[in-house]
């Protein structure tokens, strides 16, 4: 059981740092920095996007992916654990095509499936 709560803990860190990046892609996907000329527009626009609750959330879940990173810390060796961040590219990747549309080709899919490999080897080498 403390095996499985301990995983537990990663499955987490990555969960929140996943969800956290898609959101500020939803969300950014709907502005244009190239609609802005100046620097000081730019950098208006995006310290202006921190008030947008969504990008609040996300800060928020990026907070909890560190704290839950931070207890995992405690659980595994970093030589085991951080392997599996890896599995939030794949998800990320994942869900970027569901979501936004994005291309996927052989190439990613390789890198995908070289991903899981690598991450199983490491795994029980430990």
């Amino acid at each position: 059981m403390r095996f499985l709560l301990n995983h537990f803990y990663l499955l987490l860190a990555i969960s929140f740092s996943v969800v956290s990046q898609l959101i500020v892609k939803w969300k950014m996907s709907m502005f244009s920095f190239d609609d802005y000329e100046t620097w000081q527009e730019k950098y208006a626009l995006a310290f202006s996007m921190l008030l947008n609750p969504y990008i609040i959330v996300s800060l928020i879940l990026t907070l909890l992916a560190g704290v839950t990173w931070m207890i995992a810390m405690t659980k595994f060796e970093i030589s085991y654990a951080y392997p599996f961040t890896l599995l939030g590219l794949i998800l990320v990747t994942t869900f970027s095509v569901v979501f936004f549309n994005e291309s996927v080709n052989v190439y990613k899919l390789g890198g995908i499936v070289l991903i899981i490999l690598g991450v199983v080897v490491l795994a029980k080498g430990m």
